[in-house]
């Protein structure tokens, strides 16, 4: 089965290229979806060996994936997708378990869990958020997880076009698990290990804006989808 990784970017012009040879180890292609960088990044994931795209204007990481979905799809004939930063947090060689359930026909998506893995060096103030989210989930969606904003996932063919990402920002998480309940996609945790620096906390969304993200999966759940 074709395994293709896609790898949001935003100004990631010194992290990208190892982003991109750790994941390579482990897939068959990567796209990289540069989102309006102001850096290199673009000219770096390429020179990794990547197939990169670029948005003319900076949409958000949701966006980015669908781009990169679309791409992984239709142009290369992907039948895995996973999504996989560009920071370095999430380690490659994690790909193998993640993407096994879907080999073997188990299930449709795999989201990768920090607390069932190990979270290194992962604020006190993250876990707390995520707890907070995690009952937030399951009273919009009804889905139980361990962690639901890790990023790193799974989706076999079918579901990622099943699942369109009209959330282009960070609200996308939330909403592709809803999409998973909608869509009756069959799902397992497996875990992870995502490690933390000062340099990537500093760039990731701040705890606060956990609430704009609120305001958005409410919009789009209740007051947009048809």
């Amino acid at each position: 089965m074709k395994i293709v990784a896609i790898i949001p970017a935003f100004n990631e012009e010194s992290r990208i290229a190892a982003a991109v040879r750790d994941a390579s180890s482990f897939v068959d292609g990567v796209v990289v979806v540069d989102d309006c960088s102001r850096d290199n990044t673009a000219n770096a994931g390429r020179a990794a060996g990547a197939t990169v795209l670029r948005h003319a204007i900076n949409r958000g990481q949701g966006a980015a994936l669908q781009t990169a979905t679309e791409y992984a799809l239709n142009r290369l004939g992907a039948e895995i997708i996973v999504h996989f930063d560009a920071d370095g947090q999430m380690q490659g060689r994690d790909i193998p378990a993640m993407v096994e359930p879907i080999q073997t026909g188990a299930a449709d998506v795999v989201l990768g869990s920090r607390f069932l893995g190990k979270a290194v060096d992962m604020p006190a103030s993250r876990r707390i958020v995520n707890r907070l989210a995690q009952w937030f989930t399951v009273a919009i969606s009804g889905i139980r997880l361990t962690d639901t904003h890790c990023g790193f996932r799974a989706l076999s063919r079918r579901a990622a076009q099943e699942m369109t990402i009209t959330l282009d920002r960070m609200a996308h998480a939330s909403q592709i698990q809803d999409l998973i309940v909608v869509k009756k996609l069959r799902y397992v945790e497996r875990p992870v290990t995502i490690v933390y620096s000062a340099e990537t906390l500093a760039k990731s969304p701040s705890s606060l804006r956990a609430f704009g993200i609120v305001r958005d999966i409410l919009k789009d759940k209740f007051f947009t989808r048809v």
